[in-house]
């Protein structure tokens, strides 16, 4: 045989080699991805079941603290009468008028509802209660007269 075609066919033979390596890692690698993408796919789908879940927790926790905060004048303990409350909601939950069923208000009583299992104040709430404890509170009155509507 001639040299030229020993040549020929040993190029030929690596060709062929070649290719089929090339064909066999991109197939391992190929399958190596699309495990991984599986993995990563289920990992985020757990991750978005999971959070879906704890966004129903909390809201149900939010919902609940709120429906407490307007359901706690009506409980037995409350200390203050029921119809001199009144409901804010945001960034306090209640103002209580003492006396004010009487006819004679004696004070007024800023009044948060905390439920849960780490009832701490936001930060307003500590600015406002620091507020009212530094006599920072005042009364004002706005007149607009029929006139002006017009």
């Amino acid at each position: 045989m001639p040299t030229a075609a020993v040549i020929t066919v040993a190029v030929a033979a690596v060709l062929v080699i070649a290719f089929f390596s090339y064909l066999a890692l991109r197939l391992r690698f190929e399958k190596r991805f699309r495990d991984w993408q599986a993995r990563e796919v289920g990992r985020w789908q757990t991750e978005l079941a999971e959070g879906r879940r704890d966004a129903v927790v909390r809201s149900r926790a939010v919902l609940g603290g709120r429906f407490t905060e307007q359901m706690v004048p009506y409980f037995p303990d409350f200390r203050y009468d029921p119809t001199e409350v009144r409901f804010i909601g945001t960034p306090i939950d209640l103002v209580v008028f003492p006396g004010l069923a009487r006819g004679d208000p004696q004070e007024v009583v800023i009044l948060e509802i905390k439920t849960g299992k780490n009832p701490q104040l936001t930060p307003a709430q500590r600015k406002i209660r620091q507020l009212v404890e530094d006599g920072m509170v005042r009364w004002e009155e706005v007149y607009r007269s029929v006139a002006d509507e017009e």
